[in-house]
């Protein structure tokens, strides 16, 4: 395997950006279109931040984890 955990650590790190910005923009999106207190709509940004807290200890644990 050639990457280290930190790499690995770095590469979650940056899909959990990415899953944030898509929480932001579905949420935006769904105030936009008057559809912010729908029962789907809350349902999918609890998802979507259910999977971002996922990858924040996901990272989390990499960068924890010494390689003796």
């Amino acid at each position: 395997m050639t990457d280290t955990y930190g790499e690995l650590a770095d590469a979650v790190r940056d899909l959990e950006h990415r899953v944030s910005d898509l929480i932001f923009d579905t949420v935006r999106a769904q105030l936009r279109s008057g559809q912010g207190n729908s029962h789907p709509a809350q349902e999918l940004e609890k998802r979507l931040t259910k999977v971002r807290r996922s990858l924040q200890k996901a990272e989390g644990l990499l960068r924890d984890y010494k390689d003796d």
